[in-house]
Order: C-alpha cells, then structure tokens, then sequence
C-alpha cells in the first residue's frame, strides 16, 4: 500500500528529467563506442574566423525568428515591438542551450510577454504558434529533401518513413475502436474536448494563416532553416577533410536529419540525438560515424556560441531591475516621514509656543515662594512686610 502511495509522486518527480536522460544516455553511448577523442578533435578545430561566421548567422536567423514571432503575437492580438523580441528571443536561445531540456528558454520568453501583456494564456499560446510554424516548415522540408534528393540514407529513410506510416494507421484504427466503445459520459467529455480543440484551431488559423501574416511566418521560418543548414556547413567544412570534401547536395540531407533530431525533446542542452543521428547518417553516407560525431559536436558549440548575446540581455536586464529596485528603496526612504531629531524639534516648538499653560496655570510664582528664590534679597517690598534678619 504505501508503495503504491509513493509511486505517483516519484513519477511526478522523474517525469520532467526523462527527456535529459536520455539525452545523456544517447551521449554515453557515443562516448562509449568512439570515445572522448572525437569530441576533443571538434572543439580543436574551431578557429577564430569559423566563430565570427557562427554569431553573424546566429545574428540572421535570430532577428527573422523574432520577427515570426512579433507576426504570430500581433495575429493573437498582441503588441510586440521587434526590438524587445530580438533581446527576448536571444535569451531565450541561450537558455536553452545552456539548461537542460531544451525549452526553459522558450517558456521564460513566453511567460514573461504573457504577463507583460496581460494576457498570459496568448502570451503562452504565441511561442507556441511560433516554434510550430518553425518546426513544420522543418518537416516539411526535412520530408521534402530525404525522399527526393539521392542520399546515401534515402533507403534508410524509405524504411523508417513506412514503419511510421503504419505505426499512425495503427494508431488511428485503435482511436477508433475507442471512440466506437465511449460511454454516454465520456461520450460529453469527448465533445468539449473536440470544442476546446476546435476553438484552438481556430486561433491558430488567425494567428497564423491569416493573409497579413502567413507570408512572412512562411518566409521568415524558410530563412531561419536556411541559416541553420548553412551553419552545419560552416560546422562539417570546420571539422575535418572528411566531411569538408563532401558535396553540398551529400551535406544538406544530413544537417536536415541533425535538425530533426534536435527538435525531439530528448536532450541536454540541445546535446543527445543530434550526435547520435549524425553519427548514423555519416556512417551511412561513407563518410565515418567519427567524423559525424564530430560535425555535431563542431555544430553543437558554434550553435552556443551563436546565441552567446544573450548573456549580455540577461546582465542588462538584471542590472536595470536592479536600479530599479534600488531607486525604489531610495524613494520609500524619503516618502517615510520626518527623522527622529526633527519630531523631538518640533515638540520643543510646541511646548515653547505655549508657555502660558504650563507655568502660569500650574507653577507657583517666583515672588511668592521665597524659600524657592535663588536670591536672598527677593522679597518684594510692596507686599508690607519689613526686612528682618530672619528673612534675610
């Protein structure tokens, strides 16, 4: 019993590190088989003039994925300057680069607009429109190229694109069984969850097919993949002969399978099935599974270094909360009130302001206590009483 009841809660822990796992898991197993040098040789062959190539693309590709996502923001109704997109988008990317999953970027971005905007559930739903049009263009085009273009791995493809087919028809025949099988109850809860999807869809079309945004959603997601093919490029002509001396036509079906792998959300940092499905690619191709292994590797740390910028939104950013704090402190300290020194002075005007009350009222007069005088010559002659030696 209490092992049942503990269960839950250490799936519910597990459950948001699987995706790292496995991406480590995918990197042990490199690790294993071809060992540490080939990571060693990627990052030896980066020079200088291959790291100011990678942030002047990371640089293009950037400003056009904030540009989608201003785009997809205004189709949802909200107001997203290019400026503040561009700085968010490139924290964003460097998040995910630099903590694990992949995504913790994107849902910092997405949240943070949502509530600047003040409207967090289409904040959310705008980052997620606009990582779906990215993806999809992926697909697309990923699809598009390996079941066209002649690769080494086209068979490969052929085989894993039908086992996929079916896998989907299987899938599908099981949904409708289910469906068939409903109760009335679930029958309901079935509808307004079709309705909720409906609604959703029906965003999503505005968002993104709508006639003022769908062009450049298209056009700015087909840039974005071009820079980002051109960067493994830059990453397999810096990582050795090998790959260097392939063609572009051999190149560009595998960075398509590296991206694809990369969209999976089983890595740490990005780091995982990319290099696991290099490494296959590039041994299918001829090419060696080390020299795949260490493309990716080449492409993994110029991806990094690409989205590098975002420490310096994140150091502003942090030090203008700062001051900001900082001069809101300054300004409840001044709007607290007078000091300590200034009520004590401002009492002493008070008690001086009024002498009347407290001597004339209720202190007896000087000329009538003459044990109280300081004089010994202070009695008053006009009260009639002579000058005796016993008053002196």
């Amino acid at each position: 019993m209490s092992a049942h009841a503990t269960a839950p809660p250490r799936t519910r822990t597990l459950r948001p590190h699987l995706g790292s796992l496995a991406g480590a898991a995918i990197l042990g197993v490199l690790l294993w088989r071809l060992g540490t040098g080939v990571f060693l040789d990627g990052l030896r062959r980066i020079d200088a003039g291959t790291l100011v190539a990678a942030v002047l693309v990371g640089v293009f590709t950037t400003v056009l994925s904030a540009w989608r996502w201003c785009l997809v923001a205004r189709g949802l109704g909200l107001r997203l300057p290019l400026v503040p997109a561009v700085a968010d988008y490139y924290r964003a990317l460097f998040l995910n680069a630099a903590l694990p999953g992949g995504v913790l970027g994107d849902v910092h971005r997405a949240v943070r607009h949502g509530r600047s905007a003040g409207a967090l559930g289409r904040g959310v739903r705008a980052v997620v429109l606009e990582r779906t049009a990215g993806q999809a263009v992926l697909a697309v085009a990923g699809v598009t190229v390996l079941l066209t273009l002649p690769s080494p791995v086209l068979t490969s493809a052929r085989h894993t694109a039908a086992v996929l087919g079916l896998g989907t028809l299987g899938g599908l025949a099981i949904v409708a069984a289910v469906r068939m099988g409903r109760t009335p109850g679930r029958t309901r809860r079935g509808g307004a969850l079709r309705a909720s999807l409906a609604a959703s869809l029906a965003e999503a079309r505005g968002a993104l097919l709508a006639r003022a945004s769908w062009p450049g959603v298209l056009l700015s997601s087909v840039l974005v993949l071009a820079g980002h093919v051109a960067l493994f490029l830059l990453a397999a002509r810096a990582a050795g002969p090998a790959a260097s001396g392939a063609s572009v036509a051999e190149l560009v079906p595998l960075a398509l399978l590296a991206l694809l792998a990369m969209s999976l959300p089983l890595n740490v940092g990005g780091w995982g099935p990319r290099e696991g499905v290099t490494a296959w690619s590039f041994g299918a191709a001829g090419l060696g599974a080390a020299q795949g292994l260490t493309v990716a590797v080449v492409y993994g740390v110029l991806s990094f270094v690409a989205a590098l910028p975002g420490i310096c939104v994140l150091v502003v950013r942090w030090y203008g909360a700062l001051r900001t704090r900082r001069r809101g402190q300054d300004d409840a300290d001044d709007a607290t009130g007078p000091s300590p020194e200034v009520t004590v002075a401002s009492e002493d005007t008070e008690a001086t302001e009024f002498p009347e009350v407290t001597t004339d009222r209720y202190a007896p007069k000087a000329s009538t206590s003459p044990a109280s005088s300081f004089s010994p010559f202070s009695a008053d002659a006009s009260e009639g009483r002579p000058m005796t030696p016993e008053s002196v």
